[in-house]
């Protein structure tokens, strides 16, 4: 290859790189910044609970902030904490002759209890407090859920650091879904004796909380493998697309999904840091309520990225080089 032929390459590789750091800027920026610059309840499922009229003037009050509020009705108080501790609403106004409480559930999202209280003591007649009981609360070590939320970033550099080592060791089938599912269940037990033991920003079965956080590494280390396995470099860097750029983002996990901009919270809901997010919280604070949805998302992508890393293995292997065979002299007859 002559000189300037080198030189002409050179000088495209380095254009590329100048092109491609803004694009990458501008995305990063775009995932990140937009979503939380676009904050605000959509659809944000509270529940009503009271004597008809009355509950019907609250309703007319929330209707008032327009696609704000997805209102569900209960017979009573006792109904309404029933529906939070399940995870079917994030909160509840409930009112009684002796005036109106607002239920709160900030182990959900501390962020959408203090909007709830925001929204319902501006629709208070006449000044009267509003009485606010927080259902479940967040753990005491986290009260504002920052140490939940910044777990979500740590989970997913541990799944792609796992899945780029086993890509780059070159593992391949069963050895490589085995350092997968082992460097996943260590990274379960560290980060659930450090967020659970040591700093007390998780407050439920210990062993479930490793086994969620377990189950996120698993889910995105098999599927930077499994990308990496069938398509090369290039499935590292989608990888990164889906689960650092998007995922982490999308996840809602330091507001709520309904707070984002649509479709963001659903997005984030299928791609496994707001999935884990979301069972995490589950698991808890809410004895496992509604954690299912979420920890059947996690358990597809772990078993998807796992058989793609075993696929691509199985099709990268060489094919075994057939030796010609051998011709044995026959034995020379005597005299």
């Amino acid at each position: 290859m002559s000189a300037n032929a080198t030189a002409l390459g050179a000088g495209r590789r380095t254009i590329a790189v100048m092109a491609l750091v803004p694009v990458v800027v501008a995305l990063t920026l775009w995932a990140f910044a937009w979503p939380a610059a676009r904050t605000a309840p959509r659809d944000l499922p509270i529940g009503v609970a009271g004597p008809a009229p009355a509950a019907a003037a609250v309703e007319r009050g929330l209707a008032r902030h327009e696609g704000a509020f997805e209102v569900h009705r209960y017979e009573d108080g006792a109904a309404a904490r029933a529906a939070i501790e399940d995870r079917r609403v994030y909160g509840a106004v409930v009112v009684t002759p002796g005036g109106t409480e607002l239920l709160t559930a900030s182990a959900a999202s501390p962020v959408v209890a203090g909007l709830l209280r925001e929204a319902v003591a501006a629709q208070a007649t006449g000044g009267t407090p509003v009485q606010v009981t927080d259902v479940v609360a967040a753990p005491a070590g986290d009260p504002r859920g920052a140490v939940l939320s910044s777990s979500l970033l740590p989970l997913a550099l541990a799944g792609a650091a796992a899945g780029v080592v086993v890509t780059l060791l070159g593992l391949r089938g069963g050895r490589a879904a085995g350092a997968l599912a082992g460097a996943a269940a260590l990274a379960g037990l560290v980060g659930t004796a450090l967020a659970h033991s040591w700093l007390g920003a998780l407050g439920g079965n210990w062993w479930a909380e490793a086994g969620v956080l377990g189950l996120t590494v698993l889910a995105i280390g098999s599927t930077f493998a499994g990308l990496g396995a069938l398509i090369g470099k290039p499935g590292l860097g989608l990888g990164a697309l889906l689960m650092i750029l998007l995922g982490n983002p999308f996840s809602g996990v330091a507001s709520a999904p309904e707070l984002l901009p649509n479709p963001v919270g659903a997005i984030g809901g299928w791609l496994p840091p707001g999935a884990a997010g979301s069972a995490l919280r589950s698991v808890s604070s809410f004895d496992g309520a509604a954690a299912g949805g979420p920890l059947l998302v996690l358990a597809l992508w772990a078993a998807a990225g796992l058989a793609a890393t075993v696929a691509g293995g199985m099709r990268s292997r060489p094919a075994p080089v057939e030796q010609p065979p051998v011709a044995v002299p026959a034995p020379a007859r005597a005299g």
